[in-house]
């Protein structure tokens, strides 16, 4: 039998044991993965995540397959998102980022949040998340985004391992919070961004599989980021769209709460110029370029930067024409446009592009992290 698994690949799963099926149900499973079998045959990295998830993934990925003519043609906006993404597809093949490289940038993530929640809850008891308004019930679900967040990373590790390439490992991190509060706080940023990682990866992904196994653990930390930000006494849906954020741009905002990576765990991605936010005056996040002071549109921001040429600020929000609005830069400040709300990405750039599309080429200092009523 002419497959990508074989029977023995397919055991294990707790929610589709194949011992409990009988031989038509293992040719019928047999003749789906067929389908996959030419366009993964020669996948060290399609086997390795093949090999990790359940069944029931796989046929629910065919169902959806069989349902692609039934959909409703895309509009106009999701024809030029589409676009924009086939753009950085390409510039990715260009600058030679592979699957393995998209995978092992997730694990830099992962493991970044799984030091960063097993510091805070070795830092601080129970008492002091009591202490600050949080049920028994808010700091088990809490303790349960660390508990995911770890199995993110056995996962992460054990594709990139399986693959034959040798994972990225933890690195020595500087969180800088001192109150359970702030870890609360930083939690919720750290988890924003997570999404945003997530879904500016996604189009450079070439592999099914790969984009699959990403979708899943994007979708568990869109959850994370809907319980910090209730956590935090914010609006657990501020928006109908999350925002997509670039690699760089994400490496920029987790390069200052690394300190130090063993060798060869250090991203080879270099950080924009920083941005500084002078005013309105903000609390900022431990080690990073974060503000949890709530903007508004028309707010006045003061922004600092070692670089030149900026002429722009480009504010990236979900859902945006192109991705982000563009607003001038003058006298060292720019304006909160109408149209963003919720956490919401600031760079300086060079120019506004007429699509509005934010692109590293463009970027002359960033990232900045605002929270937009």
């Amino acid at each position: 039998m002419d497959t990508l698994l074989e029977y023995s690949d397919l055991k294990g799963p707790a929610d589709f044991a194949t011992d409990e099926l009988d031989q038509a149900g293992l040719d019928k499973i047999s003749s789906l993965l067929a389908k996959y079998n030419n366009r993964l045959r020669n996948s060290n990295v399609g086997n390795a995540i093949m090999n990790l998830k359940s069944i029931t993934a796989i046929l629910a990925t065919m169902s959806l397959a069989t349902l692609t003519s039934a959909l409703p043609k895309l509009d106009a906006r999701a024809m030029k998102n589409l676009g924009i993404a086939a753009r950085q597809n390409a510039a990715a093949s260009a600058a030679g980022i592979t699957d393995v490289d998209i995978l092992q940038f997730a694990l830099t993530l992962e493991n970044l949040e799984g030091a960063f929640y097993a510091q805070g809850f070795n830092q601080f008891p129970d008492s002091s998340f009591m202490a600050i308004g949080m049920s028994p019930t808010d700091l088990t679900n809490l303790k349960s985004v660390a508990t995911t967040e770890n199995t993110h990373v056995t996962f992460l590790t054990t594709a990139i391992a399986g693959a034959g390439f040798k994972p990225v490992q933890p690195c020595t991190y500087n969180f800088g919070f001192t109150t359970a509060q702030a870890m609360v706080a930083t939690a919720g940023t750290l988890e924003n961004i997570g999404v945003s990682a997530y879904l500016g990866a996604a189009p450079l992904v070439s592999m099914p599989t790969i984009l699959t196994a990403a979708a899943e653990i994007l979708t568990v930390e869109a959850r994370h980021q809907s319980l910090l930000r209730t956590l935090n006494k914010a609006a657990a849906i501020p928006s109908a769209f999350d925002t997509p954020l670039g690699v760089r741009s994400v490496f920029s905002l987790a390069a200052p709460l690394i300190t130090s990576c063993p060798s060869g765990s250090m991203l080879n991605v270099t950080p924009f110029p920083a941005l500084q936010m002078m005013a309105p005056s903000a609390m900022p996040m431990a080690g990073s370029n974060t503000t949890q002071t709530l903007m508004t549109a028309g707010t006045r921001l003061a922004l600092a930067a070692n670089a030149t040429g900026a002429t722009n600020c480009a504010f990236t929000n979900g859902g945006l024409p192109g991705g982000s609005v563009f607003t001038p830069y003058t006298g060292g400040a720019c304006t909160v446009p109408q149209g963003v709300s919720g956490i919401t990405y600031l760079h300086l750039t060079s120019s506004a592009p007429a699509g509005n599309v934010l692109s590293d080429d463009i970027v002359v200092a960033g990232v900045q992290v605002i929270n937009v009523s």
